[in-house]
């Protein structure tokens, strides 16, 4: 639930201003693993306070480092992004208001704001700002490993960050924001990282935003893709906003008429991301589950960010099986999608949606050819939705979902190399919630997981297994809902075992928070 607006008069009473050092926010995840031995060159990037910054992104012309420093522009070992962010507010004692949350007895002086980082219109990176609160403010850092978008930091190019920020009486909290590339001199002992030939933007294209598709409707794209294509891979940016900010918590459209107006929203709890080509399905993503740092109860994630908050997670889907489609020297719709478990498949507004094509090209320019040999992928999930309605008023009900993908292809590059591509994905979702004692109590028990491989020639090109459980219960003991108790539990395990210019990564992470107000 959202804050609401509040006189200060009497709560202002006895309240100080304690002077200590800002808090310090930060996300726990895995470490940079880039040679720390290797000579480094840092340049910044862009350095803006985001104040009221709706439609205002910061853009910046990039140009990369001086090759003595550093080697070569595209020779580098790696490339880390830094990004630091300072946040506090003032209060306006002549308003006599400010934002206060019913359910901490905490005054915060701006919500989370969701930042999206562009470079020639590729999406980089998507991260989200921890909320801060009166008094000495907060601090946070975090460093991401961009070595895969090499080709985009090899030459000049427009940098965007998109920070949508709004100030107003008592959410005055502004984002002073520094962002710095630090770039690693590759060597005998550390070559270069490996990267795409080629990465194509699957984004709206825009001059001057963070280039994010909003969906629905279905976001398509028309890409030509060079006749030489050898392998393509697509990484996925997606994240739910606005009536989808809390998708896993939506009430199926047949049990929502038997809840409280305003307790939540309809559609149901289920989500999948489709990636299409010219109309046919060529991949699925079942998402995590992202708390943002005012989900839920703010306090749970002071000063400790729900995982991936501050670095949202993307996902890779095969497209090699379609070259023998994409590499006829035509325009080709790439399209994106968030589809639901309603029989209509309908979702709330909105989400936001990204993707980049990973491009390897053939040695020889000559076209590459092939077949689809068998494509077994159904348009929509295999959904159920069970349920009741208890005579005390308790509503329960229960999705679930599974997906099955097979796609095979037989390729031949212009060089001669014939490649057998088989993709596969296995899916399943579960989501059970309880609604009782006239929705002041709320539990559900949510898991997704699954299984993306792709073989070329019978060896791993793509492996990616998930697991994503999530447990939430929120309970008010009053009617006033101002006494409470929360709860959430959630883990993201992940194993990225293979995944072209991406370093394997094994991921398990589980992350409990609680907390009451009486």
């Amino acid at each position: 639930m959202r804050p609401t607006v509040t006189s200060i008069l009497g709560l202002l009473i006895g309240l100080h201003r304690v002077t200590a050092a800002r808090l310090v926010d930060f996300q726990v995840t895995q470490p940079l693993t880039l040679p720390k031995d290797a000579k480094q060159c840092t340049v910044k990037i862009l350095e803006r306070t985001f104040a009221f910054s709706y439609g205002s992104p910061e853009v910046v012309q990039y140009t990369p480092p001086i090759a003595s420093d550093c080697g070569p522009a595209g020779s580098w070992a790696g490339i880390s992004l830094n990004f630091t962010v300072t946040s506090n507010g003032s209060v306006k004692v002549s308003s006599l208001s400010v934002y206060y949350d019913a359910k901490t007895s905490l005054f915060r002086t701006q919500y989370d704001r969701l930042g999206i980082f562009t470079l020639d219109h590729v999406e980089i990176w998507r991260t989200s700002t921890p909320e801060p609160t009166r008094g000495d403010g907060i601090i946070w850092t975090y460093l991401k490993d961009v070595s895969h978008y090499s080709p985009l930091f090899a030459k000049p190019g427009t940098f965007v960050l998109q920070l949508d920020n709004l100030i107003q009486t008592g959410l005055d909290g502004e984002y002073a924001t520094t962002l710095h590339a630090t770039f690693y001199a590759s060597s005998e002992r550390h070559p270069p990282a490996t990267h795409a030939d080629l990465i194509v933007p699957i984004t709206t294209l825009a001059d001057n935003s963070g280039d994010v598709a909003s969906v629905p409707p279905v976001f398509s794209l028309g890409v030509t893709l060079p006749r030489n294509i050898a392998s393509v891979v697509a990484e996925i940016t997606p994240s739910g906003n606005g009536n989808e900010e809390f998708w896993s918590m939506n009430v199926p459209d047949k049990y929502l008429g038997d809840l409280p107006n305003d307790i939540t929203f309809g559609k149901g709890p289920f989500r999948e991301v489709r990636l299409l080509v010219d109309g046919q399905v060529a991949g699925i993503i079942f998402p995590y589950l992202v708390v943002f740092t005012g989900g839920i109860a703010p306090t749970l994630w002071r000063p400790i960010a729900a995982y991936a908050a501050l670095d949202l997670p993307t996902y890779y889907i095969d497209l090699t099986p379609f070259i023998p489609i994409l590499a006829d020297g035509k325009p080709h719709n790439i399209s994106l999608d968030v589809l639901s478990a309603e029989s209509d498949h309908s979702i709330n507004q909105n989400w936001y949606v990204t993707a980049n094509l990973q491009v390897t090209l053939d040695s020889s320019s000559n076209p590459t050819t092939g077949k689809m040999v068998l494509y077994s992928v159904g348009p929509y999930a295999h959904a159920s939705t069970t349920g009741s309605v208890r005579s005390d008023g308790t509503v329960d009900f229960t999705v679930t979902a599974t997906r099955d993908l097979r796609i095979e292809s037989q390729i031949r590059t212009g060089s001669g190399a014939e490649t057998h591509v088989v993709w596969t994905q296995s899916l399943s979702y579960s989501n059970a919630h309880t609604y009782a004692k006239n929705a002041t109590v709320q539990m559900l028990s949510q898991s997704s997981s699954g299984k993306f491989l792709s073989t070329h020639n019978g060896s791993p090109a793509l492996a990616d297994t998930f697991s994503f459980p999530a447990a939430v219960n929120f309970t008010y003991f009053d009617s006033t809902l101002t006494n409470w108790t929360t709860s959430i539990d959630h883990s993201y395990n992940r194993a990225l075992q293979s995944v072209p210019f991406i370093p394997g990564t094994v991921i398990q992470e589980h992350q409990v928070a609680s907390r009451a107000r009486r």
